[in-house]
């Protein structure tokens, strides 16, 4: 299948409806308890599930919007080594390409070439955007569009989301003033030392 053909398919389900799409239990969890907390400041937020890899972005009270697949840090881990957002991407190992998690002030801004992305953590260099399906032998939009969450690892740590969602869904919401961003860890539940709002 050829790349546009891909991106036509990805954007008619990424862009279908979303009310039979349901947040997995420590998604809502997270979305229902920053809300009553107060901790999204009434602004919308989203919450990336790493062991799904999916992003769900959420209305200021707590309404789910929409849910998309995302690609994801190739490593597995949950934090990003110190000092790796000041160095080339040609010098960042395979095993250090992670996507951190924890709850992060995100902030509209532009890479390098000037295209508009959310950063999610500036210092690490993490931030989400529209994948780039630059390298062929990469596969992202394949990636993307397969059922499962086992092939959604390549990046070096950023949160690569469908040009389509990010469009429809991101740009109007984070990447039009500061948010937040919950991601959620590898395989643990995400606990108060993570999120200071959650109840025991």
């Amino acid at each position: 299948m050829s790349t546009r053909a891909l991106r036509r398919v990805l954007a008619v389900l990424l862009l279908a409806p979303f009310a039979a799409v349901a947040a997995q239990g420590n998604v809502q969890r997270v979305a229902h308890e920053a809300v009553s907390a107060g901790d999204n400041k009434g602004g919308p937020f989203a919450v990336v599930d790493k062991q799904q890899a999916r992003v769900y972005v959420f209305r200021g009270n707590g309404t789910l919007a929409g849910s998309s697949p995302v690609l994801l840090g190739l490593a597995r881990g949950d934090k990003s080594v110190p000092g790796i957002g000041e160095r080339k991407m040609s010098e960042i190992r395979p095993e250090e390409r992670t996507t951190p998690a924890g709850r992060f002030a995100s902030e509209p801004g532009r890479n390098l070439s000037g295209e508009d992305i959310v950063w999610v953590d500036y210092d690490a260099a993490v931030s989400m955007h529209r994948v780039r399906p630059n390298v062929k032998a990469e596969r992202r939009l394949e990636r993307l569009a397969t059922p499962t969450a086992d092939d959604n690892r390549i990046t070096f740590g950023c949160i690569n989301v469908p040009a389509a969602f990010y469009d429809a869904y991101v740009k109007p919401s984070l990447g039009n003033r500061n948010g937040v961003v919950y991601v959620l860890p590898e395989k643990t539940m995400p606990d108060k030392a993570m999120f200071g709002f959650l109840k025991p």
